[in-house]
């Protein structure tokens, strides 16, 4: 997500300055790479890049590609064999051993329904898009149609008319039923062998922070670097301050009661309670096991949240504690402030992504499932 909202960026600037740019897409890999579909990165027409399609192996190659096809105003798929141990074809020993094939488009500035503007619309708020990006591999050499459509929910942009009439027909049908939490890619043989990058795009994680001290810090600086929405909540009128948290898109002052009463939760919503003030946590905790949100963090040994548990049974209110973490964070031998960030950082990745942390070394197949 981070990626994303810098390629957004830059492309603002590219804009102000009247600077002609081209949007290179990760849509399909076979076997394994540094990225997945749905990496991207952002050229200009005088050589600046912003995101990345690999772990730099690819960029050099794909920069000459994007100014072509700046040049050329005409998409085009470029496939990348790194199958091939001796291939020394892009001036390094890539080792990945898969093969990936990016989108490269030119973005019109003028077009409101470009490819960025949909991103952008797509990030617009907190509801989860279903962008569509077309491509064919059969017809590499021909120019792609690109990334044209964007659904969230009820609402539709983009230029269908830009899609195959047989195409459409069938894609308006899968629009509605598709209910995959997961990006995922379909290939229409009886279409020529056509396929759909179907790209899941949800909101931000919001990370509701409960707790300005000073070991909260660290925590807000990685959310940042991770691209998470902050939302800083605390008592404490001399520590929860934007001087302190600068990277906090919201910050709440005020006692629980009166707190709990602004906060906002979805299922991209997070919460970590590290007040370290016991009573505070108890009103807090009571409003959040009501809300629907997969994750809930509590610093602080297993007896705290045991008692934090039994005060609200004692006022009869029933606890399921599926979804809480405490002692909040993975085991990996935390001692600072800036390693228990870390570790619950971590924690929180594993969980709205659903896996189970292990060294990848123990992992039996590939790293990544195949989309």
């Amino acid at each position: 997500m981070k990626e994303l909202q810098l390629i957004l960026q830059a492309y603002e600037v590219a804009k102000e300055e009247q600077k002609n740019v081209a949007l290179a897409t990760v849509v399909k890999v076979e076997g394994s790479a540094y990225r997945r579909p749905g990496a991207r990165m952002l050229v200009t027409e005088d050589g600046h890049l912003t995101g990345a399609i690999s772990g730099g192996c690819l960029e050099g190659d794909a920069l000459r590609k994007a100014q072509s096809v700046i040049f050329q105003q005409k998409s085009m798929l470029v496939t990348y064999d790194t199958t091939d141990e001796d291939d020394q074809k892009f001036g390094v020993g890539l080792g990945c051993n898969g093969i990936i094939h990016v989108l490269i488009e030119p973005i019109d500035l003028a077009n409101p329904s470009n490819p960025i503007e949909l991103i952008k619309e797509a990030l617009k708020d907190r509801n989860t898009g279903l962008l569509l990006s077309i491509f064919s591999i059969p017809r590499s050499r021909s120019e792609q149609v690109g990334t044209v459509y964007l659904k969230k929910g009820e609402h539709k942009f983009g230029n269908p008319q830009l899609i195959e009439p047989q195409l459409w027909l069938r894609l308006k049908h899968e629009l509605e039923t598709f209910d995959q939490p997961q990006n995922e890619i379909r290939t229409y043989e009886d279409l020529d062998g056509i396929s759909v990058f179907f790209e899941v795009i949800k909101p931000n994680t919001r990370v509701l922070l409960f707790g300005a001290g000073n070991d909260t810090i660290p925590l807000a600086k990685i959310a940042d670097i991770l691209g998470f929405e902050l939302i800083l909540i605390d008592g404490r009128k001399n520590l929860a301050t934007s001087a302190r948290f600068p990277s906090a898109k919201q910050i709440i002052q005020g006692q629980a009661e009166e707190v709990i009463e602004q906060i906002e939760t979805d299922l991209n919503t997070v919460a970590l309670l590290m007040t370290h003030n016991f009573e505070y946590e108890v009103i807090v905790l009571e409003k959040l096991i009501t809300c629907m949100i997969p994750y809930i963090g509590i610093l602080g040994p297993k007896r705290k949240t045991e008692k934090l548990i039994q005060r609200l049974q004692s006022k009869g209110i029933q606890v399921a504690s599926d979804n809480f973490f405490a002692p909040v964070g993975l085991e990996i031998g935390a001692e600072t402030s800036e390693e228990i960030a870390l570790s619950i950082l971590a924690e929180i990745k594993a969980v709205l992504n659903k896996k189970q942390p292990i060294f990848l070394k123990d992992k039996d197949g590939p790293i990544h499932e195949k989309a």
